[in-house]
């Protein structure tokens, strides 16, 4: 399956894409922006495994972009709050052929894109355009026939973190990210009804995968906030009444710093949500009791890399049980626990993390001895340290 096979299942006049103030874009409009912006951005000159930088804030423009992006070739959303050097090393690393940008975005991209010879494209949103519907400045609109990417080709490439070393360059295919979406739908067991208000960083997997992809895969749709803005959470509870989102644990604990204040408690009452995930970094026992308390539904805690699509492993939804400290079972790849030589170690037993199946990447670009390292047996190393209970619960 690819992106595009993703965005063309399930009914047409469902809404896929939200905003707060914006009007909603159902998946027939969705698909055909997709379809029309991917047309043109090949029209523009970008290549099936050409790369297009992708700058612009939080919100449904993000969102469709990237989706266009990766269908017309590689994705590479990048924070459009790096300084001028960051900017010049991740567009000469990614090799971008293109830089999309918004138009109305004060940023060092466009001149250091120019320097290197990367074409810029500006991306402007049309007055009373649907939440997500933009325009290529340049491009000329004409018919154009859908473009169909392959399963295998690669969709989107990140960088991994670099807090100790060069960041490596992780490429995902269509069939990654389709898996890895399916995936996270199903431990989450999202439907049609369920609507995610998202207030992660579309420029991070966590953001792309568990609330945009995952939620077009089952047919749901998503609310893309400009980011997380803790005074306006609330007010976007109330107001967008989602049935889950997704966030990191500071997000969590600047929510929880709020949620005694009058409007807050107001929001939580009249809300519909149905449960609260939680990835990316280790959740406090603490905070998991207090939001869990607060909000009244369960939090779920998973546990993802860039790597593998996102998602490695969940606590499951209740009646199933939750392990406090445990990040929960297998939920995507097979996880298994390896010792330095490379022998699979029984349950109970503390070793490296390894993980094998469809959502993780085939390999780091141009970086063979990152792969040799990272890579045996065909179980790909994590670099953190675990081990399985006897039901199968992780604990890093």
């Amino acid at each position: 399956m690819t992106l595009r096979d993703l965005l063309a299942n399930g009914p047409g006049d469902a809404i896929a894409i939200e905003a707060i103030g914006r009007g909603p874009l159902t998946r027939a409009g969705l698909l055909a922006h997709v379809d029309a912006s991917a047309a043109a951005l090949r029209s523009l000159g970008l290549g099936p495994r050409d790369t297009a930088a992708v700058v612009l804030p939080n919100g449904p423009e993000m969102a469709t972009a990237f989706l266009a992006t990766a269908v017309a070739g590689v994705s590479a959303p990048l924070n459009p709050a790096y300084r001028r050097d960051e900017f010049a090393f991740y567009l000469e690393d990614l090799g971008a052929r293109v830089l999309i940008i918004g138009d109305e975005l004060s940023s060092p991209a466009r001149e250091v894109a120019r320097e290197r010879g990367i074409r810029v494209i500006e991306l402007s949103t049309p007055a009373d355009a649907p939440a997500g519907v933009f325009a290529l400045n340049g491009s000329v609109p004409r018919p154009a026939a859908p473009v169909h990417p392959e399963p295998n080709a690669a969709a989107l490439v990140l960088h991994t973190s670099g807090t100790t070393a060069r960041p490596k360059l992780v490429p995902l295919s269509h069939h990654n990210l389709a898996a890895s979406a399916a995936q996270i739908a199903r431990t989450l067991e999202l439907a049609p009804a369920d609507r995610c208000l998202n207030v992660m960083p579309l420029f991070h997997i966590h953001g792309l995968m568990a609330a945009l992809l995952a939620s077009l895969h089952a047919g749901a749709s998503v609310v893309c906030s400009p980011g997380f803005l803790s005074p306006r959470f609330f007010g976007w509870l109330h107001d967008c009444r989602p049935t889950w989102y997704t966030a990191v644990p500071t997000m969590h604990q600047a929510i929880l710093a709020r949620a005694g204040e009058p409007a807050s408690r107001a929001a939580i009452g009249a809300g519909r949500l149905r449960f609260i995930r939680s990835s990316s970094a280790s959740l406090p026992r603490r905070t998991l009791d207090e939001i869990e308390a607060v909000f009244g539904v369960p939090l779920i805690e998973a546990y993802g890399m860039t790597e593998a699509a996102h998602q490695m492993a969940s606590n499951p939804l209740p009646p199933s049980e939750r392990k406090p400290g445990s990040v929960g079972m297998a939920a995507g790849p097979e996880i298994a626990i390896m010792d330095a030589a490379g022998s699979l170690l029984p349950h109970g037993t503390t070793g490296e993390v390894v993980i094998r199946g469809p959502a993780v990447t085939a390999g780091y670009v141009g970086n063979a001895e990152a792969n040799a390292k990272a890579f045996t047996e065909g179980w790909f190393r994590t670099g953190d340290q675990g081990s399985l209970d006897a039901d199968g619960y992780l604990t890093l």
